[in-house]
């Protein structure tokens, strides 16, 4: 018989579940790492590079040691976390991404930081990767896990704005080393607290062993394409060195397929792949998040560089994405959600996402952050608060519990693959449009602008694509979503007057009153 799908576990009617909540806040804090470290590094590379003595091209390794063992292990770690037990995972990578985060505020010299760099880039993949399919194991019922979804993706999208802040509050303030000082005590009560609040549950277990080979094939094929993203800025996207790297990153993948098709104890079956909402959602997701890095690193450099902003103004600038996106994950989107059902939501969330994209292009040089930048962080913060939690549920609707580890690895190496291609990309050709507009005679700003308005325009581009696919292949899956959300709802609100009847009916065929025949019916 087939697992179940999430979307459709049977569910018990009671009173709320204080463990479940709190866990969710334990999980979220995890998330919170992950999040801050997305943007609070940025802000103190000058500092770094200044104490530490690191070269122009050696500093770029503080970022990309994270960011190649990051996305190389997601898959993996997310897989295991099926197998040995989600908790288990899930307290490893955080103990990791702790100690990993101690060792970079003690680091005395550039190697120290960024071997710590590579361990904590391992420590956020094993945790982050298992923390969807913990919430949705979780909360089985759809209205209750759209209300986790919502805070969730509160923590993960505002966590990147509020990092800007607090790196500049750190960093001005006390030093850089504090941008990995902060996690250490975060770290430990998140352990202390999963250990005590996280549900053990046991995993499929490895009685057939475990497919070294996949294992090994899928996070070398991961480990080389990674290296050759995270390279190709200073080496060039059609240098042999990065097209090398790309192609036998591809072939490994290839194999790692090939081998998965006729293994009998796969570290990734095959059928995870043929599930429409999981692969659509997370096409729709990595869309969206090109858009979003977009508005992130080129509107961070247009407030540096082109308007003169510090990194603390620059991080109050983007506070108000958080608030409005706070507001809407505090409850309005889950409500939503559950009574107009996902699409009904998620379009006008990526038709206002790509609005706000497009009405960035009216930046230039001189003009003002409350009339021409706000405006569309706010429109943008609506478009994400109302497009992140159907896109996450739809993603793991159709997914059976003992796959949601690998489902949410799949979800997470989506977005970050699409995201830092996606980012690569568009850096390159800003700068490129920012050469040719300062070789035409326009001055330096206005060269900068003009390549900022390309990627903002490559970012709207990838909003409308995502409308395009979420209209074209998630309609069906968000129909099927919305039944299963309202027959469980339909189930919860009969479970108690169901129970509450059966003493009733008891009575009666105790005092005879009624006969054989009611007595069945009832």
């Amino acid at each position: 018989m087939p697992e179940p799908a999430l979307a459709t576990l049977p569910t018990t009617a009671g009173g709320p579940d204080r463990r479940r909540w709190i866990a969710l806040v334990v999980v979220c804090l995890a998330m919170l790492m992950n999040a801050l470290d997305s943007s609070i590094v940025n802000v103190a590379l000058p500092a770094i590079q200044d104490d530490l003595h690191f070269s122009q091209s050696n500093l770029t390794w503080v970022v990309d040691a994270y960011l190649i063992t990051f996305g190389s292990f997601l898959l993996l770690a997310g897989r295991l976390g099926d197998l040995v037990g989600r908790k288990k995972v899930f307290l490893t990578g955080v103990a990791l991404f702790t100690a990993a985060s101690a060792l970079c505020a003690a680091a005395p010299d550039q190697g120290t930081l960024i071997a710590a760099r590579f361990l904590q880039g391992l420590g956020g993949a094993v945790s982050s990767s298992v923390i969807i399919a913990i919430i949705i194991t979780e909360f089985p019922h759809p209205a209750e896990r759209a209300r986790a979804m919502s805070a969730y993706m509160l923590v993960a999208i505002g966590g990147g704005s509020l990092g800007l802040l607090l790196g500049g509050v750190l960093t001005e303030g006390v030093s850089w080393h504090w941008i990995f000082l902060i996690n250490v005590p975060i770290g430990v009560a998140t352990f202390a607290l999963g250990v005590v609040l996280i549900e053990e549950r046991p995993g499929l277990g490895v009685g057939e062993g475990v497919d070294i080979a996949g294992s090994l094939l899928v996070t070398a094929a991961l480990v080389i394409a990674t290296y050759g993203i995270v390279t190709a800025a200073t080496h060039g996207w059609a240098s042999a060195h990065t097209l090398g790297y790309l192609a036998a990153g591809i072939v490994l993948l290839v194999a790692f397929l090939v081998v998965q098709a006729r293994r009998s104890n796969p570290i990734m079956p095959l059928r995870v792949l043929r599930i429409r909402s999981l692969i659509g959602s997370s096409a729709v997701r990595g869309c969206l998040f090109i858009g979003m890095n977009a508005l992130f690193f080129f509107g961070v450099l247009y407030l540096e560089q082109v308007r003169g902003y510090g990194p603390l103004r620059t991080g109050l600038a983007f506070l108000p994405m958080t608030v409005v996106f706070g507001a809407l994950s505090l409850g309005i989107i889950s409500r939503l959600l559950i009574r107009f059902g996902p699409m009904k939501v998620l379009l006008p969330g990526l038709i206002a996402l790509l609005a706000g994209l497009l009405l960035l292009l009216r930046l230039d040089e001189h003009t003002s952050y409350a009339t021409t930048m706000l405006p569309p962080l706010l429109i943008i913060a609506f478009g994400m608060g109302a497009a992140a939690v159907p896109l996450l549920s739809l993603a793991m609707a159709d997914v059976p519990r003992a796959d949601a580890g690998l489902a949410s690895g799949i979800v997470n190496v989506s977005m970050w693959l699409t995201s830092s291609i996606g980012l690569a990309v568009l850096s390159s050709l800003a700068a490129s449009r920012t050469k040719h507009l300062a070789a035409s005679g326009h001055s330096a700003a206005a060269a900068q602008v003009g390549g900022y308005h390309l990627a903002f325009l490559i970012g709207a581009g990838c909003a409308a694509l995502a409308l395009i696919v979420a209209l074209a292949v998630l309609r069906g899956p968000a129909r099927a979503a919305l039944a299963a959300s309202r027959s469980a709802a339909a189930n919860a609100t009969a479970t108690p007057a169901a129970a509450a009847a059966r003493p009733a009916a008891t009575a009666e065929s105790t005092a005879g009153a009624a006969t054989p025949a009611v007595v069945q019916d009832a």
